[in-house]
């Protein structure tokens, strides 16, 4: 079954408590640290650029949210000023995406991809990838592939920020448990399954949204992500021809140990002539 379909018009209610505004102030630190994108309000020089250098500017200065959902956190950096496009697989995530920039009245260009099959018209600046949508990346070729594709659409210099859920935290932390919130307009029961064998976790959603007449409809949806160590990702990350530049577990902002649950990694874009 098709993932973030029917879930897509209730994740926002049960992802509010999610520190999006944290996260979005240490990747701003890591791209100011090793990155080459700019927000586009401190871009001072633009007025005496050539057209090639103010192309070449506008790229390097885009940021790509990669696996971005409804764009709650792509909005986040826009309004810090960041040039943002958002892809995602689900047409249903991007619709409210859609809806927020519509309020918002962010330029945010939306595109939905597979990032398996990335497909951009230029190279951008930074890549980030958040809330754990990598581990929907279930082979290893899969994960290498999406890589090498943001490697490849990296502006010279670029850097790729992102987390992932560790074998760890399905293994001994979510595997085989039953999450459940009741609020007062929608309900979900959450049944993980762990796979041992092949590092998968399986979870069953179960919804439960009120409609007219103070009705429920339930809907379900099957997900899986698969955990993977840090050794596994950040032997990935150098298959895909990009640099590895640090790891950090994501609640500590330390270097990651045995029992860290959610880890950030951050590359830099190689091969690539920087001029």
């Amino acid at each position: 079954m098709e993932a973030y379909t029917d879930f897509a018009s209730v994740y926002d209610t049960f992802m509010d408590e999610t520190p999006y505004e944290e996260w979005a102030d240490f990747i701003v630190e890591q791209i100011e640290k090793y990155g080459v994108s700019k927000p586009c309000k401190a871009d001072k020089e633009k007025e005496t650029e050539t057209d090639t250098e103010e192309i070449l500017t506008s790229e390097k200065n885009l940021v790509l949210d990669l696996g971005c959902g409804t764009g709650k956190f792509t909005e986040i950096l826009s309004q810090k000023g960041y040039d943002m496009i958002g892809v995602d697989m689900s047409q249903e995530m991007l619709n409210i995406a859609f809806q927020k920039r519509q309020l918002s009245g962010s330029s945010i260009l939306y595109l939905c991809q597979d990032m398996r099959e990335l497909d951009l018209y230029s190279t951008v600046g930074t890549v980030v990838s958040v809330c754990d949508s990598v581990n929907y990346l279930l082979e290893d070729e899969d994960v290498v592939e999406t890589f090498r594709l943001v490697n490849n659409y990296l502006y010279p210099g670029g850097i790729f920020i992102f987390d992932f859920n560790t074998l760890y935290k399905y293994e001994r932390v979510i595997g085989d448990a039953t999450i459940a919130e009741n609020r007062d307009d929608c309900s979900f029961i959450w049944d993980n399954y762990y796979h041992e064998e092949e590092h998968i976790n399986e979870y069953d959603l179960t919804i439960f949204v009120k409609e007219e007449r103070e009705l429920f409809r339930k809907f379900t949806e099957t997900h899986y992500q698969r955990g993977y160590t840090l050794k596994e990702m950040e032997g990935f990350v150098k298959q895909a021809g990009l640099e590895l530049l640090l790891s950090l577990d994501a609640d500590t902002h330390k270097k990651p140990d045995k029992t860290s649950e959610r880890i950030y990694i951050i590359a830099r874009e190689k091969g690539k002539d920087r001029g």
